[in-house]
């Protein structure tokens, strides 16, 4: 059994790593892909293509200080309303590039607030995708929901629109907690939400929480998922709480005195997992659960779990496109970025063009390294033949390698003649692990605790 020795002497508590959603990572973005190359892409799908589309709607309410996402605030509807039809000017755009009979398995709507749009615009909205690009059958439709900016109306107008996969943002039931990082949601109130979005018939329902949080016990943490549980979510993400104040400058609101230290968060982690697995959720990668009947469980089952920009996924689509401003887009050739900004990505699809302002194009190992990383972060394992088959890379190569890692790790890896195993104990230093196939260097601006 790993020690808390051991994994302080790994570095673990003070190691800073990237979360590997993508490879290379975002810092690794340069400015030498725009809008050409975007449209290039998409003309490029094959004919009959299923992709995924993501949108990005940034405006919030009011701005939460944990978020480190690219939101704005706003206390009108008229900003949101322009951005809308900025959204569908983009998605027109995207029509006349993308080819005849490419479908849609999946579309998720995140934010920010999507929320936030009025009824009328969520039906506007999803009418125009649908007059972009047609579903696929058994097209799964996703959105993130805030209890504090959703009533029955906009549930009609989403139930209706398609949606049938619904995301509740919880963070912690606990009011000192909620109050220092600037969420206040009361248990009563999301609980009334889960039973509005069950009533429309939303298939799947999904929550996020966070473990690493000012003021956060085990007590806490306990009380937190046991209320969560009491929804019965066929998924939960329990991701670690990002302290990075020096890029979100809002996170400046919270104390880091009243956060927990690196040891303290494994065992909020710990302990949330537990019980997760005592109510028979499937433990998905590091920091996913799942009903065993749900597609996250049964693609890391079978293993066809993969990873992008919102965590773990069974989506197995060849591209996604990002719309919206600051998103992310990820096709065979590379990764595609649209302008951060509101104004710049407003002002680019006004002129009728795409807003792409940066992105990586694949080159040399990066996909090969992708997947080592994505197995790693997956399924805790790389299957020698996999990689020896697929990339050419030669086995003794690939044995050297991992040989060496497992030295690094003072022998905590399982290293045989099928590939390299990360064993439960381990577990905690996936990230880091990752990091040993990253040939990039880490970012100036810092990443997350390794934890």
């Amino acid at each position: 059994m790993t020690t808390r020795t051991q994994l302080t002497r790994l570095g673990l508590f003070d190691a800073k790593v990237p979360r590997y959603t993508s490879y290379p990572t975002a810092p690794q973005f340069g400015s030498d892909v725009g809008p050409d190359d975007f449209a290039g892409w998409i003309e490029a799908l094959p004919d009959t293509a299923q992709i995924s589309l993501y949108l990005h709607i940034p405006f919030c309410r009011r701005l939460c200080w944990f978020c480190a996402c690219r939101t704005q605030g706003t206390a009108t509807a008229a900003p949101v309303a322009g951005y809308v039809e900025n959204l569908k000017q983009e998605l027109a755009i995207l029509k006349r590039h993308l080819p005849p009979r490419v479908t849609l398995s999946r579309l998720h709507w995140g934010g920010g607030t999507p929320t936030l749009l009025a009824p009328d615009m969520i039906r506007d909205l999803a009418g125009a995708i649908r007059g972009t690009v047609d579903f696929a059958p058994g097209a799964e439709f996703s959105v993130e929901i805030d209890p504090n900016e959703v009533d029955g109306p906009r549930l009609d107008a989403l139930a209706e629109s398609g949606m049938n996969r619904a995301s509740i943002g919880v963070q912690d039931f606990d009011p000192k907690i909620q109050e220092t990082i600037g969420r206040p949601q009361g248990f009563d109130l999301t609980k009334q939400t889960v039973e509005m979005i069950r009533e429309r018939g939303v298939e799947s329902l999904n929550a996020d929480i966070l473990f690493g949080l000012p003021y956060q016990t085990r007590e806490r943490i306990t009380n937190t998922v046991q209320k969560l549980l009491s929804f019965a979510p066929d998924r939960v993400a329990l991701y670690g709480y990002a302290h990075v104040p020096w890029m979100a400058k809002r996170q400046q609101m919270i104390p880091s005195d009243a956060l927990p230290t690196p040891a303290e968060r494994l065992k909020l982690f710990e302990t949330a997992r537990k019980l997760f697995k005592w109510d028979g959720y499937d433990e998905i990668g590091i920091d996913h659960f799942a009903q065993p009947h749900d597609g996250l469980a049964v693609a890391a089952r079978t293993g066809r779990l993969r990873r992008n920009f919102q965590g773990y996924t069974d989506d197995t689509a060849v591209a996604l496109v990002g719309l919206g401003a600051s998103s992310i887009s990820k096709f065979p050739q590379g990764f595609a970025q649209n302008a951060p900004a509101t104004s710049r990505y407003v002002q680019a699809v006004r002129d009728d063009g795409f807003a792409t302002s940066r992105g990586h194009v694949f080159s040399g190992e990066d996909d090969m390294r992708a997947r080592l990383i994505e197995a790693i972060m997956c399924d805790f394992a790389i299957q020698s033949e996999e990689i020896c088959t697929t990339y050419g890379v030669p086995r003794e190569r690939l044995d050297t390698w991992f040989k060496e890692i497992n030295a690094r790790f003072e022998g905590l890896l399982d290293v045989t003649e099928y590939g390299l195993f990360v064993p439960q104990a381990a577990r905690p230093l996936t990230r880091m692990i990752a990091r040993e196939f990253d040939a990039y260097a880490l970012s100036k601006a810092g990443h997350s605790s390794a934890i």
